[in-house]
């Protein structure tokens, strides 16, 4: 029979008892309580006893005690197999994810798990399941997302431009009418018709969800226009995208103006929008946005907002019941400025 393997010192029965009452971990508690009779000089078999184990295990606790003190009486999980992909592996493939592929290079415009799967092989001879793939893609913070349309012809410096050139802008608007807080607002239109967008809808895992769509072509347009920092908007419905309803809409957008205030009205470059004809009522000043940069003009998102939660998936009567609908989501968005201010916000368009 193995000697008895004493017992450290430095603890007594009380001080592991202690111990024992302090400790969240069930079985810490069991095996510190067992421990305490051996060092309140109570034999193995009265230790076994308390813990309910048997001898062999009891000279585990003792032997684990000795090397680490109470926290070697905590049970550790095993460690498992080693991650497959390492720091650099991983690192690597964040950086080639986020660079999107080079289709003539590639063979492909989008990245799919298998294509990365290979991509992984091809650059470092490692062999992973696309499973694997998809798991460590959402531990670096990715997501299967739809994409933002950007023009093919975009010039990002001149977007950046603008962004960094805003406060500039806003500063000679301020000196051109002084006394006058200023207001910045951000305009566009949407065609809402018969031939109405699908949108995403929860169904059971296989099936492939049916909604109403029509084929005729009747439409209108939401001219709308919003102010995030003050959670308000503007808006009209009307039946052609042209010179004389975007006079309309300034219109409108003016009287939404707070007394004593002067509007900026950010807007792309459509030619209904920089028309000659035009009038700028003299609280407005328009400020057009670069070429080919929708990104930069939130009522983008508005208008994904109010498609996919009020205006698709629908079928319209006709032209009366459009523009009934149209005018009642533009209604019902407006009665929410903190929607407003949560899908308008921009950092670099703040504190104006």
């Amino acid at each position: 029979m193995a000697a008895a393997i004493g017992l450290r010192g430095d603890l007594d029965g009380d001080d592991l008892r202690r111990l024992a009452r302090d400790s969240r971990d069930a079985k810490q508690v069991r095996r510190l309580l067992a421990l305490a009779v051996i060092a309140e000089g109570g034999t193995r078999t009265e230790a076994a006893r308390v813990g309910g184990v048997g001898l062999q295990i009891v000279r585990d606790w003792v032997l684990r005690f000795n090397a680490e003190g109470p926290s070697g009486l905590i049970d550790r999980h095993a460690p498992g197999k080693a991650p497959t992909l390492t720091a650099e592996h991983r690192a690597a493939l964040a950086q080639v994810v986020e660079a999107g592929p080079e289709p003539w290079r590639d063979g492909v415009v989008r990245w799919r798990r298998i294509d990365l799967v290979q991509w992984l092989w091809e650059a470092f001879r490692v062999s992973v399941s696309e499973a694997t793939v998809g798991r460590e893609l959402r531990a670096l913070g990715f997501r299967k997302l739809s994409a933002r349309p950007r023009h093919y012809a975009q010039d990002p410096e001149a977007a950046a431009g603008f962004q960094k050139s805003l406060p500039e802008r806003v500063a000679e608007v301020r000196a051109a009418h002084p006394g006058k807080r200023i207001e910045l607002w951000f305009q566009d239109e949407a065609r809402i018709g018969q031939k109405n967008k699908l949108t995403r809808r929860w169904a059971r895992r296989g099936a492939r969800p049916r909604a109403p769509h029509d084929q005729r072509t009747a439409w209108a347009y939401i001219f709308g226009a919003i102010c995030p920092a003050e959670g308000k908007g503007a808006g009209i419905v009307m039946p052609f995208c042209d010179t004389p309803a975007m006079q309309t809409h300034l219109a409108e957008i003016s009287t939404a103006v707070a007394p004593g205030a002067h509007a900026i009205l950010i807007l792309d470059q459509a030619g209904w929008h920089l028309a000659r004809a035009l009038i700028v009522p003299k609280n407005i000043t328009i400020l057009p946005l670069p070429p080919r940069s929708p990104e930069l003009n939130p009522v983008e998102n508005i208008w994904q907002f109010m498609r996919d939660n009020w205006l698709s998936n629908r079928v319209f009567k006709g032209y009366d019941d459009i523009v009934a609908h149209c005018c009642a989501a533009w209604n019902d968005l407006v009665d929410q400025p903190w929607r407003i201010r949560s899908i308008g916000r921009r950092d670099w368009a703040q504190g104006f």
